[in-house]
């Protein structure tokens, strides 16, 4: 099954790269340099209709963020031609998908992951065909998902997600999976944008689970990709 692309993804695309404000223009990398890498923001036709996108369950047994809800990707090698490239590379080794089956959509403005200084590129993207996520790589991933857009946009999944350290960011959460800090914010940023967002209630605030600061407080920027931190 081959499906075009919805007319919501170009919408956020267009948003994003003219805004002067909000989550890309709040987290843009100094100038200077920075370790670069790329994650992919895979959307996708849904088997019930709709659209849904992919994320992954880290490994438990990485030793940074165990466990936490990410986009696949990683960071750039010196022999990808591009950030996109490099994140369809990354998710192709983490669970399969095959790059000539993504439609790019746009790479989108930098991120700056501070305490790493990573300069991270979301890439936007679309799946023409709807295919499969079970070619996981263990070292990487622990399981893969296919989470419909329609349950993100769920006023009752969402959140604001806060810490004693005095990080503030929106939230998720489905079927026990707790969406946070990068991830959350990429998703929010790209609903937004697409128009997609039903209003929901951005005072019910929820605490950062401990299982999620095992070290104590952390910045919530430091969640990122599966290969993003060494």
């Amino acid at each position: 099954m081959t499906d075009s692309r919805p007319a919501w993804l170009d919408r956020a695309r267009e948003e994003i790269l003219r805004a002067e404000e909000g989550f890309f223009a709040q987290f843009a990398p100094p100038a200077g340099g920075g370790r670069r890498s790329s994650v992919l923001i895979l959307f996708g036709p849904a088997p019930g209709g709709g659209e849904d996108v992919v994320l992954t369950e880290r490994a438990h047994s990485l030793r940074t963020q165990p466990g936490d809800i990410s986009f696949p990707g990683g960071k750039r090698e010196p022999d990808d031609p591009s950030d996109a490239a490099a994140a369809l590379r990354e998710a192709q080794e983490e669970v399969g998908i095959d790059p000539a089956s993504v439609e790019v959509v746009a790479e989108l403005p930098e991120v700056h992951l501070r305490p790493r200084q990573f300069r991270v590129t979301p890439v936007l993207a679309w799946w023409r065909e709807h295919g499969h996520v079970d070619s996981i790589d263990p070292a990487e991933v622990h399981r893969a998902l296919r989470v419909p857009v329609s349950r993100l946009l769920d006023p009752a999944a969402r959140f604001t997600v806060t810490h004693p350290s005095g990080y503030v960011g929106p939230g998720f959460e489905l079927d026990g999976w707790f969406i946070w800090g990068f991830t959350a914010g990429l998703l929010s940023a790209v609903l937004d944008s697409g128009g997609l967002t039903i209003p929901w209630d951005r005072s019910r605030e929820r605490p950062l689970p401990a299982r999620y600061r095992p070290g104590g407080p952390r910045d919530a920027f430091t969640q990122t990709a599966t290969e993003a931190q060494p």
